[in-house]
């Protein structure tokens, strides 16, 4: 029987010197002593083998090892050239050489892949250790954006801009936030940066990456915009009270001239007077204008406290009762716990909610059944939910983008402020506001807090 492979041939070594070491036993009790000059010569030889045999095959396992060791897995070990009982041996090194020198190249191939990803996107990419500081790796978006060619730690940006360094560094994983980076480069000036982090472990060490997006460009399109909208409808309504104004004081300067010629008389007395009251009537108008507009920037503070939607919601109830009654406004509350509760300011929430209300009972009052909803609830992520519903008669899509802007009313006698006045309040809560509605079948105000 003939064995190929490394463990048949050791054991066909140590069975042949077993026989050989358990041959003097009879060969003694025959009296065929001399023939133990033989079998000690060949036990010897059997063990010396033996020696060699494992001292090749450690060998091979030390050069085995050593090319892991420096993870030199192009090494190649010859099987032909190798004694037989290596053989199988050599086969399975170079078997698993090939697998790792696979997988290396996989993962050369993918951080190869890896690089030009992140070499052609736009956002910058940044990744640190959160214990040394120590940069990993930073994209080319992100030094062209910022103008910075190499960082050693994190802390290094501090020298380059101290207020835009606390902003990386304080970002939490999983929050998002703008700020102002400040470049060397004249042209391009301060930077807005949307900043977004997540964190990772590896080996025990822990890291955080950070994202870059300069939103400066859209944010500076967003604002020209909105300031674009502010000031064509402020423009609207000053106009509408300056042209006028300007037009009756040229009539009462021509009459007070024709006075002066022909005298006054009883009648041009009663239009003068006339006139003044009512340029007086529309600069009033514009004061309260101004005033509203002013309101504006007014809130800037909150007083938090807990606030029971259950003790808000009958305080609204008490308080709008009348006038509901007087409209025939039916005014349902749907508060299935009694105990939800959020951190607000009780008087804002509830200028908030009277609004609200005051909007929606304007849109119900041509419906045969008028109805207006009010509900709180909590949603599966926690988040306190205040929901007013009426069945009025909703509004167009191109109403619905337009109702949170400043001044903009679709009332005869609205000033357009109420809206604006409930989101920056709703925003100071840390809450959002949104609204949801079809023409003709009603309208839903949804906020949310928490």
């Amino acid at each position: 029987m003939t064995f190929k492979n490394f463990e048949g041939r050791l054991l066909l070594r140590v069975a042949f010197l077993l026989v050989t070491l358990s041959l003097p036993v009879p060969v003694v009790l025959k009296g065929w002593s001399e023939l133990l000059v033989f079998l000690v010569p060949l036990g010897a030889y059997q063990v010396y083998e033996l020696v060699q045999f494992l001292k090749q095959a450690q060998e091979e396992l030390k050069l085995f090892l050593e090319a892991v060791h420096y993870r030199d897995f192009s090494r190649y070990f010859s099987e032909k050239q190798a004694p037989v009982q290596l053989q199988q041996l050599r086969k399975g090194y170079n078997e698993i050489n090939s697998t790792f020198l696979t997988i290396n190249r996989e993962k050369e191939t993918q951080h190869q892949y890896l690089q030009k990803v992140l070499e052609l996107v736009e956002t910058g990419i940044l990744s640190y250790d959160l214990d040394t500081g120590e940069v990993l790796m930073m994209n080319e978006s992100f030094k062209k954006q910022l103008h910075i060619p190499y960082l050693k730690t994190i802390h290094s940006l501090a020298k380059r801009d101290q207020g835009f360094y606390e902003a990386v560094y304080s970002l939490q994983p999983g929050q998002t936030k703008i700020a102002v980076a400040r470049t060397v480069s004249l042209e391009k000036g301060d930077v807005k940066m949307l900043l977004s982090a997540t964190s990772f472990q590896n080996e025990g060490a822990r890291y955080k990456l950070v994202a870059f997006q300069n939103v400066h460009g859209a944010l500076d399109e967003n604002e020209a915009e909105a300031w674009q909208k502010l000031l064509n409808v402020m423009t609207h309504e000053i106009m509408n009270s300056i042209a006028p104004i300007s037009s009756l004081a040229d009539t009462l300067k021509n009459r007070l001239q024709d006075t002066k010629t022909n005298g006054a008389t009883a009648h041009d007395l009663e239009d003068l007077e006339e006139g003044i009251t009512t340029i007086k009537h529309r600069s009033l108008g514009l004061l309260k204008f101004a005033e509203t507009y002013r309101n504006l920037s007014k809130i800037t503070t909150l007083n938090l406290e807990k606030v029971l939607l259950k003790d808000q919601f009958s305080n609204l109830q008490r308080l709008l009762e009348p006038t509901l009654a007087q409209r025939g406004i039916t005014f349902k509350v749907d508060l299935k716990d009694p105990a939800l509760s959020l951190q607000a300011d009780p008087n804002l929430l509830d200028q908030v909610l009277i609004n609200l209300v005051m909007n929606a009972m304007e849109a119900v009052k041509e419906k045969p059944q008028p109805t207006i909803t009010l509900t709180g609830y909590a949603n599966p992520e926690k988040k306190v939910i205040i929901k007013l519903t009426d069945n009025g008669n909703g509004m167009s899509e191109e109403v619905q983008e337009k109702i949170f802007i400043p001044f903009f009313t679709t009332k005869k006698t609205g000033s357009g402020i109420g809206l604006s006045l409930c989101k920056q309040i709703v925003l100071l809560h840390r809450g959002t506001i949104q609204v949801q509605s079809v023409e003709g079948m009603g309208t839903a105000f949804i906020l949310r807090f928490g």
